[in-house]
């Protein structure tokens, strides 16, 4: 009896170690993905520019460009059609400027507004929930957890505020929108708001997994 009961208290120690080893990494690839969506989205909303549209317009949060053809020799602009070469030696660089308005959407300024402060504030939540996250890799106990915790709500609100922005940002431009014109800080934008759920998901599973584990495994029936 006495050397089952050793068997099962070894068997119990290994199953505990392995389970540390496997959280342990766990929570440090969901860091190492919270950190990689955070400059996924710091990209996007420094860069700005989302969509393209055909006719050599570009929609940024914080400029708007737009290309337009010079008049050649004869005073007349070049047939894009059928003269490629000088078509693009006629075309001048790309202009942008800061004034929103003159896009011609309308209600585009208080719309990109409202996009700037939703994304950007995105970017402040998952900051601070990856260093509550990184912190209570620091410590222990319940305030660890509480940290943890904490930091899986704010990569939940990051998420919920990044989606807001990109809908904010595809309904005002509604008129304009395909999925080939999106840009490519565009598609980080979009992913770093996918990454934001998914972590905070991941992130509070892991901390119900972890507090219910010692009330229903092996290692409390031991």
């Amino acid at each position: 009896m006495t050397a089952v009961s050793v068997t099962v208290y070894r068997v119990s120690l290994l199953q505990r170690e392995l389970h540390q080893h496997l959280e342990v990494l766990v929570r440090s690839l969901i860091i190492l993905c919270t950190v990689l969506s955070i400059v996924l989205s710091i990209v996007s909303v420094c860069d700005g520019l989302w969509l393209q549209t055909p006719g050599g317009r570009m929609f940024g949060l914080w400029l708007f460009c737009t290309t337009q053809p010079v008049a050649g020799v004869d005073g007349r602009v070049p047939d894009l059609m059928h003269h490629k070469q000088s078509a693009f030696e006629a075309l001048a660089p790309r202009l942008c400027i800061t004034q929103l308005g003159q896009s011609g959407v309308g209600g585009v300024e208080v719309g990109m507004g409202c996009c700037r402060a939703l994304v950007s504030l995105a970017v402040v939540s998952a900051i601070f929930g990856l260093e509550f996250q990184v912190i209570s890799r620091l410590s222990e106990g319940q305030d660890s957890a509480r940290r943890w915790v904490l930091g899986s709500a704010l990569m939940l609100v990051a998420a919920s505020l990044s989606a807001s922005g990109v809908l904010v940002f595809v309904a005002l431009l509604r008129g304009f929108v395909s999925l080939a014109g999106f840009t490519l800080t565009f598609w980080c934008q979009f992913t770093a708001a996918a990454l934001f759920l998914l972590n905070g998901l991941a992130a509070r599973y892991i901390h119900h997994m972890n507090t219910a584990a010692p009330l229903t495994g092996i290692l409390q029936t031991c």
